[in-house]
């Protein structure tokens, strides 16, 4: 493993009637500024909970950030902050608004056009808003860790930043606010959850045995879990699981030291920026394929991934790489997450302009060995057919 350094400054707190809590974590002064989603925030009670946890505090409400929240929309809060003298953010939701948060943050104090931080991955951040979130759909991370993607609906550009500055103070994590998703939503959280672990995971053995069980275990959890949270939804147990897994998945810890890869992620932000696709569905479609074309150089993770996650031990070392493939595609396809472009009407028309995309967009050297080109990518879409 090699030599790291880990900071995480994000308090946690876990569990049912969490959200009161909000009256000591946010300062008694000051300005909030709730982000949030739709109007489902509203119509569970949640917002309201929040509200009345925040007691006599100064509040403004604004909704509408989108499952893929756009620069438009968040500059549209921006506005409001910097009108309003809002000095503290609140993010109630899932990813998208904790990710669109994150961006507010940064962008209300940002001296500059805003969309420079997203041209420069936020290595131009130098201060932010303190903000905090109340988590309410487990799948992304964003609520333990410092990045964000951010969606410029105008120029069909998705791209991520990263900072330190915009770790949130604090994350709530009730699981009982995530009874209420849609089944939709829910195996969307699993997927994404997955595939962040196989991102810092599945690349080559770099002697670090305690990150790679404790992303083994994370995995198999979720293999066990996922179904559940599906079947069973209001099972406290199971959601706090899941909610708890999502979270460790991406904030930092098992991937402290070992190498990622990413390439399945930057892919599949070009399908949701041009097409629309859920951000799960997109990786959903490009991680087999990708595992599939890099199998070689992937080859001794692989194996271990099957025998250790997927108890596959039958076969050549060749033959248990390709079933631990087949067992992902197939636990993704029995969430309801499809697994083909062919599920979402995309064909082979549809490559190149992705491909240009990811070039456009500066994709062109991606993955643990930076080795996955545009020729790598275009390989990987027509296997995903």
């Amino acid at each position: 493993m090699n030599n790291f350094d880990f900071y995480n400054p994000t308090r946690i707190a876990f569990g049912e009637g969490k959200i009161a809590a909000l009256d000591t974590l946010v300062p008694a002064d000051a300005k909030v500024l709730i982000l949030f989603g739709g109007e489902s925030a509203r119509r569970t009670g949640t917002l309201g909970e929040v509200e009345a946890a925040l007691g006599n505090r100064q509040v403004q409400l604004f909704g509408g950030i989108e499952p893929n929240p756009s620069f438009e929309t968040l500059m549209e809060a921006v506005t409001i902050v910097q009108r309003d003298g809002i000095d503290y953010l609140l993010a109630v939701g899932g990813g998208s608004v904790i990710d669109g948060t994150k961006f507010v943050a940064a962008a209300s104090v940002f001296d500059g056009d805003a969309w420079d931080i997203l041209l420069k991955g936020g290595t131009n951040i130098h201060r932010a808003l303190p903000f905090g979130s109340v988590l309410t759909l487990p799948a992304t991370g964003s609520e333990m860790n410092k990045g964000a993607v951010v969606t410029r609906k105008s120029l069909q550009a998705k791209l991520p930043f990263h900072s330190e500055h915009v770790f949130p103070q604090f994350s709530v994590l009730d699981p009982t606010k995530s009874f209420t998703l849609p089944p939709r939503q829910v195996a969307n959280g699993v997927v994404d959850a997955f595939v962040h672990i196989v991102e810092q995971y599945l690349t080559y053995p770099a002697s670090a045995p305690v990150q790679d069980r404790f992303a083994e275990g994370l995995l198999q959890t979720l293999i066990d879990i996922g179904p559940q949270a599906l079947s069973d939804p209001e099972n406290y147990s199971v959601r706090a699981d899941l909610m708890w897994v999502a979270t460790l998945a991406l904030n930092g810890l098992i991937g402290a030291g070992v190498p990622q890869d990413w390439a399945t992620h930057m892919l599949g932000h070009e399908l949701t920026a041009l097409h629309g696709l859920d951000h799960a569905q997109t990786l959903a479609i490009v991680l087999p394929a990708m595992l599939t074309e890099r199998k070689d150089a992937k080859h001794g993770k692989l194996v271990q991934y099957a025998q250790r996650v997927w108890s596959i031990h039958e076969g050549s070392e060749s033959e248990q790489a390709e079933a631990a493939i087949e067992k992902t595609r197939a636990f993704f396809e029995s969430l309801g997450v499809k697994t083909r472009l062919g599920d979402y009407q995309l064909a082979e028309e549809h490559i190149e302009p992705l491909i240009k995309s990811l070039e456009e967009h500066g994709m062109t050297a991606l993955g643990e060995h930076n080795d996955v080109t545009p020729d790598v990518c275009r390989r990987v879409l027509h296997a995903s057919l």
